[in-house]
């Protein structure tokens, strides 16, 4: 470490503090930003209302995935069991709820929730 000369601060100082009325540039969305929001949402609703019905249906304990593993049958016919896929159902529902409602809305506002 060199010894610090006669008039030198410790710290740097900064030559121009940033203000905050400097213009923020909206960020670019084009088309594939929002096919992709698009097909993102289509794939966690789909996902979710399939978690959300299948558990409680009857084909529940007679698919492939069941007949895999035997010693696995109480907890999958387990009521417990079920309720915990259909809340993560409903968790895909909310996911893709909000990011419609997130595509929707205004540039400007989300200038401003991400400036927070």
């Amino acid at each position: 470490m060199q010894p610090l000369k006669s008039g030198e601060d410790r710290e740097p100082s900064l030559a121009s503090p940033p203000t905050l009325e400097q213009p923020v540039e909206p960020p670019k969305t084009t088309w594939y930003h929002k096919l992709a929001v698009l097909l993102f949402v289509i794939v966690c609703f789909e996902v979710g209302v399939f978690l959300l019905v299948f558990p409680w249906m009857d084909y529940w304990g007679n698919n492939s995935i069941a007949a895999l593993a035997p010693w696995m049958r109480p907890i999958w016919e387990s009521n417990y069991f079920r309720g915990a896929l259909s809340g993560l159902g409903v968790v895909n529902i909310y996911i893709s709820l909000a990011e419609v409602l997130r595509l929707r809305r205004p540039v400007a506002d989300r200038i401003k929730a991400s400036a927070i």
